[in-house]
């Protein structure tokens, strides 16, 4: 009975897989080489139960009809371009293959060979299976993983068979343990066949299996554990439990039926189960990595600035779940803005009566909604409140909520077709989170960057006007100069000619600051030009320094004439001065000294005072800071900053060496 018992299990679960390849309606020779391989087996299984008597002979006639079959399969494994199967059978390495079993069945039907070399051919199949695995796994390379489950069947199959009939041939009798135990082993390693079958791609076999097939099955194998295992606590009872034990075992029996009924009338439990068997049994509905190499290449084509972001973000939506229309909505102050629209697909009031209900929900839910599923079954939607009658006219199907650091930021309502609405499971919900979450970030993002560069606009236009403002302080602080010397000069000729001689140059600067803020495109021409350092530095001392305590003395060692901008070197000079005479006492000293480097590569413009000095963290961290000043409102905090980057622009260099107390000398280098 035990051994009938494995073979009727091995025969329904080989008659099962014969059902799921015939129901595969791609055709090819390895399906049909697999059907005929599987009927074989299925036939063996019930030869104990047709083929009464049965003797050694029958057993190993439906044994060899087997592995002529499997044998059959292998030889086509050995080659991938076989087309049908004329083509297996022209190799004559395929009829070497089939040889054993052939002549093995030819001598179970003449009844002629004694049974000692019926087993030893027996175990030559078995070997010879074994061996036409080992080049078949050496030669599969890149598809050894998908192979893996059919070596490991066919393997263990075959190294049962030579156990069995190497111990047959010593005692020249099968012994009924082996017998028992076929069914058994068989049965048990059909999970590794329909495994492989899945994996092997170039077969062309792929199995289909209902996923309620499979929910209901697994929840029969969870109950039959469930009781199995209630059995053995029973058993237990019984054993140990004394003049109680029928008592306990009646009331356990009660108590485990109750508790199996629950479960399984219980929605959650079935549903819940019925996610972890999708998740895990079945393929997956989407190939995640082609949709996110999709979406990454729509959410790229923003990168135009003439593109609508929002137009981008909602096509990515669209395009993920393969629907057709849709509108993205931005919810803000109570109200809902249209911000996007696919296939002109605006929404009346109804509609929008409908999205505005949802708003309030997406406020305390983050929940992605199905209007299908909302009609049908609202209870999914606890806290809900909604016009049905608005909600049964609405188009769109599922609607999914944006949040912007953890607040409801706005929507999408998106409508397939009928071939392409899809169902709002599990998977669905996972797949559109993580769309989600990648077209919420870079919507937010380009929006911030959208606001970044209109705050990098303002602040050019506010750095702009910082050093406008620094040049109008120096036409001013002229302007000043030539008032304060007006009452005791105005009648000697020559001042009135450097007055006119400073007007003239006040008004170029004035006139070149205009065209500089009123005509951006305008061509910036050179204003480059030979220059003697000395005559500079003197001109800048004698009408802009000279009124101011103390007085700069000018010394030159050596100079050579260099190219640059004289206006805007004199305006450095005078920034560098100014802040050296403003950080000296009246009568302390200010000596500018001017000298041509001893590689005469660059000439060396010393601006050294005996004021209050700098620390070196002051020097580090905020002089050459724009817009930093000590001054207060006297100063822009710009003039440091302007001159390093003027020498630093045409290839100089700005040195500071200052301590608190003794001073500090600025260190001008500029090429030759």
């Amino acid at each position: 009975m035990l051994a009938a018992s494995g073979y009727i299990i091995s025969a329904v679960g080989y008659a099962f897989l014969l059902l799921l390849i015939l129901t595969v309606r791609k055709s090819g020779l390895a399906k049909y080489l697999l059907v005929l391989a599987t009927a074989a087996t299925c036939l063996w299984s019930c030869v104990p139960f047709f083929a009464s008597p049965l003797s050694v002979e029958k057993l190993l006639l439906f044994d060899n009809i087997k592995n002529t079959f499997w044998l059959l399969f292998l030889a086509t494994c050995l080659k991938d371009n076989f087309k049908n199967i004329r083509q297996v059978l022209a190799r004559k390495e395929t009829w070497l293959i089939l040889c054993l079993p052939l002549v093995a069945i030819g001598l179970s039907l003449s009844g002629l060979a004694p049974r000692s070399w019926l087993f030893l051919l027996q175990t030559g199949i078995a070997l010879e299976v074994l061996i036409l695995l080992e080049v078949i796994y050496r030669q599969a390379g890149d598809n050894r993983w998908a192979l893996k489950p059919l070596i490991v069947y066919l393997a263990v199959t075959s190294i049962f068979d030579f156990v069995t009939f190497a111990n047959a041939l010593m005692v020249e009798q099968i012994h009924v343990y082996y017998l028992a135990a076929r069914g058994y082993i068989y049965a048990a390693l059909i999970p590794f066949l329909i495994l492989s079958i899945r994996r092997v791609k170039n077969w062309g076999v792929e199995i289909y299996i209902s996923r309620e097939v499979v929910l209901h099955s697994t929840l029969l194998m969870v109950a039959g554990g469930y009781l199995l295992l209630m059995a053995l606590v029973g058993y237990a009872v019984k054993y140990w439990g004394g003049e109680w034990d029928a008592t306990i075992q009646v009331v356990l029996i009660f108590l485990s039926l109750t508790l199996l009924a629950t479960l399984f009338l219980s929605t959650s439990f079935r549903t819940g189960m019925k996610v972890f068997i999708t998740k895990h049994f079945f393929a997956n509905q989407f190939d995640y990595r082609h949709e996110w190499v999709k979406l990454t290449q729509c959410l790229d084509n923003a990168e135009d600035d003439k593109t609508n972001v929002y137009l981008t973000a909602l096509v990515g939506f669209l395009q993920a779940i393969d629907y057709q229309s849709g509108c993205l909505y931005k919810y803000q102050h109570g109200e809902l803005s249209k911000l996007a629209d696919v296939e002109h697909a605006s929404l009346n009031q109804d509609e929008l009566q409908v999205l505005m209900a949802l708003s309030q929900f997406f406020k305390q839910k983050a929940w992605i909604v199905d209007l299908s599923e909302l009609r049908i079954q609202p209870y999914h939607y606890e806290g809900l409140k909604i016009n049905h009658a608005m909600l049964n006219q609405a188009r769109f199907q599922i609607i999914v909520p944006l949040y912007k650091n953890n607040e409801f930021w706005g929507m999408a309502a998106m409508l397939g077709s009928d071939n392409t609405t899809k169902k709002l499971n599990w998977e669905l919900r996972d797949y559109i989170n993580a769309v989600t979450a990648q077209v919420s970030n870079f919507l937010f993002h380009q929006q911030a960057a959208k606001e970044l560069a209109e705050n990098a606009q303002f602040t050019a236009f506010a750095r702009m006007s910082a050093f406008v403002l620094h040049d109008l302080k120096n036409v001013l602080a002229q302007i000043d100069l030539i008032l304060c010397n007006a009452e005791q000069h105005k009648n000697n000729p020559e001042f009135i000619e450097d007055t006119f001689e400073t007007l003239h140059h006040t008004k170029a600067r004035m006139d070149k600051m205009l065209n500089q803020l009123t005509d951006k495109n305008a061509n910036q021409t050179s204003t480059e030009s030979l220059a003697v350092l000395s005559q500079c530095i003197a001109n800048v001392i004698e009408r802009r320094c000279a009124s101011f305590l103390p007085k700069p003395q000018l010394r030159v060692v050596s100079e050579t004439q260099v190219v640059l901008d004289r206006e805007k070197f004199s305006n450095v000079m005078y920034h560098l001065i100014s802040n050296a005479q403003q950080a000296t006492q009246d009568d302390g000293k200010v000596d500018v000294i001017l000298e041509l480097a001893d590689n005469e590569k660059y000439m060396r413009v010393k601006i050294i005072d005996n004021g209050s000095g700098m620390s070196e963290d002051f020097i580090q961290t905020r002089l050459f800071k724009p817009f930093d000043t000590t001054k207060g409102n006297a100063g822009m905090g710009i003039g440091a900053f302007d001159a390093k980057m003027f020498l630093e622009k045409m290839g100089g260099q700005l040195v500071v060496e200052s301590q608190p107390g003794h001073g500090s000398t600025f260190t001008l280098r500029i090429p030759v």
